[in-house]
């Protein structure tokens, strides 16, 4: 199938695989001193403070002094986000799937890689691979996985149990490691913007002679002779120390894809339809093969995470501290080294002498107590001169030129920046300024966790899943970064929440969530233990809640009680009113029984019956029309009373009355 989509190159035929790699290595490094390694070299000298030659700005330049403003500058941002990141101990999660009940898997994994990483000392590589991206604008690493011993004290009983022997329990372990790469051992295609885009990427660099022959010994680089590296000072860590060329191995190791039909001619057992296959190639000292293999990691990734400090667009190499403040450095060591040059004149004794009055064979040096002969009048013949005073207007000039360096790199000292971030602003003067710092902080911090810190978990885990998977469970996970604010950040925040805290009381909701909102961003050795007891005073005692719980339901029994109780009341005043007005409606009959009952008691017998219960009726209804008339006459007087005569129509008020 390859063979209908390609021809084989012509070009390549009889070409070995170490060959074509070291010509991708030479093109590579071509384009690479030709680009950046002079710009990578001074950013260095002016990070460690190294003066060169080519450093001068005049040639009548006699100083060698550099600022270390740009050291400062470096050191800040660096120490930011490594607080940023690990400063509160877990610098990493893991998310399981939704679906997966059991979560301890997850908790036990993020554990096992944390104290791997510990063991392995992963938090110093990261760091120093944030030092090479502030000074030269990238930062890389190369993930490596290696077999090691672990050693642990250990007793056997011995003798049926009697004797205990102490030694030591050996255990073979697979570890996952980080090594810091510098800018001038890494290689890349110069089309590549990334690691993953790029069609390979070298890692050449000296390495110590008794490393390769060790894992010649354990069978993973073939057995050849190795001799010595040839002396390359571009290779070199720090190019300011003498070459050391003896016991060492220029070790050029290539990740990348290679043409399959170069690696079907090393490899007898691998064949391929594809152009291209993903493989890894270490060539010692340019020309001899150690290894050429297939990528034999499960995920086919490559094992190097890079990221750049500042994404400059279209290109890999980034743009670090030393490249944002070279300018301003630079104009500031040449404000430095005019000054104290200027000062040298204007400080030391100078004399001008009339070389033909002085004896011959003497020395005119000028020093305390020192004897000069002349030949007539000393006045005449020596005169002292200087070339005035320094101008005080440089030391503003190097004030500026700090402040400029610290503008261009975002860092912010002890002293900060004039008038912004010091005694001398306002509150709202110094929370615009900070926010402006902390934002770029942030834009880094952000840059740095998705392109290096959280594919380096990620490609860690992925082979401690491969190589070691008894410690570590094989599934699917979810890493994300957990880091925080850095210290200028935290403080800024602090600062705000104590000022929100002022404004509300401390019965308030919210009073200890603040509370703990501070301790939590406070640099504390025991704010873990403050926060867990602060959560557990929040915490409701169990048998305070059961009281609680007893004395609500008895004030609810209470309450219904009083509600039945006058529901009782309502209903029998109720049952009153009606029986009242029962009462009312039975008066009138009432009254006429006792009518009749008045009028028919005491009859006699007789034919004159009839007569004295007619007589007897009349005088009951005249009676009664009595006790009516005197009832109507007392309700005219009480409404004449409340009324008012003058307010009364006495007829109407008769007619209502009699109605």
């Amino acid at each position: 199938m390859a063979e209908d989509i390609y021809s084989p190159d012509p070009l390549m035929a009889g070409e070995v695989i170490e060959n074509w790699v070291m010509n991708k290595v030479e093109d590579w490094r071509d384009f690479f001193e030709s680009n950046y390694e002079e710009d990578f070299d001074e950013y260095y000298r002016l990070w460690r403070g190294i003066w060169d030659p080519a450093d001068r700005e005049r040639s009548s330049e006699r100083s060698r002094i550099i600022s270390p403003a740009l050291q400062q500058a470096v050191e800040s941002n660096v120490a930011e986000l490594e607080e940023a990141t690990f400063g509160r101990g877990k610098w990493f999660e893991i998310t399981d799937d939704m679906k997966d009940p059991e979560k301890q898997d997850v908790q036990y994994l993020r554990n096992k890689l944390t104290e791997d990483f510990e063991h392995c000392k992963v938090r110093k590589a990261v760091a120093e691979c944030l030092i090479n991206a502030a000074v030269f604008g990238t930062g890389i690493g190369e993930i490596v996985v290696e077999e090691v011993k672990e050693m642990a004290p250990s007793a056997q009983p011995v003798m049926d149990g009697q004797l205990q022997a102490i030694g030591v329990k050996i255990k073979d372990r697979t570890v996952v490691k980080l090594r810091p790469v510098l800018p001038q051992n890494f290689l890349i295609d110069p089309v590549a913007t990334s690691v993953e885009d790029a069609m390979g990427i070298v890692i050449d660099e000296f390495v110590s002679k008794h490393s390769v022959e060790i894992l010649q010994e354990k069978g993973v680089y073939k057995e050849c002779y190795l001799g010595n590296a040839a002396p390359d000072t571009d290779l070199e860590p720090d190019q300011e120390l003498a070459v050391y060329s003896d016991d060492k191995i220029r070790l050029t190791k290539y990740y990348g894809l290679v043409p399959s039909e170069l690696l079907e001619e090393e490899l007898e057992d691998f064949k391929s339809d594809s152009m291209y296959t993903e493989a890894i190639v270490v060539v010692a000292n340019g020309g001899q093969l150690l290894k050429a293999e297939v990528s034999p990691y499960m995920m086919q990734d490559r094992p190097v995470v890079a990221f750049p400090w500042d994404v400059v667009p279209g290109r890999f190499w980034g743009r670090g501290v030393c490249e944002k403040g070279y300018n301003s450095q630079k104009a500031l060591d040449t404000e430095l080294r005019a000054r104290i040059d200027a000062l040298a004149l204007t400080i030391h004794p100078m004399m001008a002498i009339d070389a033909t009055r002085l004896p011959r064979g003497s020395k005119p040096e000028v020093r305390p107590g020192k004897m000069i002969l002349t030949n007539g009048d000393p006045r005449e013949v020596l005169q002292p001169f200087n070339f005035g005073q320094v101008s005080q207007i440089t030391f503003s000039q190097a004030a500026s030129l700090q402040q400029m360096v610290q503008q261009a790199t975002g860092a912010v000292d002890s002293a900060g920046i004039a008038g912004q971030v010091n005694g001398e602003a306002t509150a709202a003067g110094i929370s615009m300024s900070l926010g402006a710092i902390i934002k770029r902080h942030k834009r880094t911090l952000i840059n740095f966790q998705q392109s290096f810190l959280l594919p380096f978990v990620t490609k860690a885990a992925h082979r401690y899943m491969q190589f070691d998977p008894e410690n570590y469970p094989v599934a699917d996970y979810k890493f994300n970064a957990t880091s925080t604010l850095g210290i200028i950040a935290r403080e800024y925040e602090v600062t705000q929440l104590v000022q929100l805290l002022q404004t509300m009381q401390q019965d308030s909701p919210l009073y200890p969530v603040l509370i703990q909102s501070i301790i939590d961003n406070m640099n504390l050795s025991n704010r873990e233990q403050l926060i867990a007891t602060m959560q557990q005073a929040s915490q409701p005692n169990p048998e305070a809640q059961k009281m609680a719980q007893l004395a609500q339901q008895s004030q609810l029994e209470f309450q219904q009680s009083q509600t039945s109780a006058l529901q009782a009341q309502a209903q029998e005043s109720q049952a009153r009113a009606e029986k009242y007005m029962v009462e009312a409606q039975l008066q009138p009959q009432e009254m006429e029984i006792k009518k009749i009952e008045a009028i028919t008691k005491n009859l006699e017998k007789g034919n004159e019956d009839d007569k004295e219960f007619e007589r007897r009726l009349k005088i009951a209804d005249i009676a009664l029309k009595e006790r009516d008339l005197n009832i109507r006459d007392r309700e005219f007087v009480s409404a004449r009373e409340e009324r008012g005569p003058s307010q009364v129509d006495e007829q109407a008020l008769i007619q209502e009355l009699s109605s």
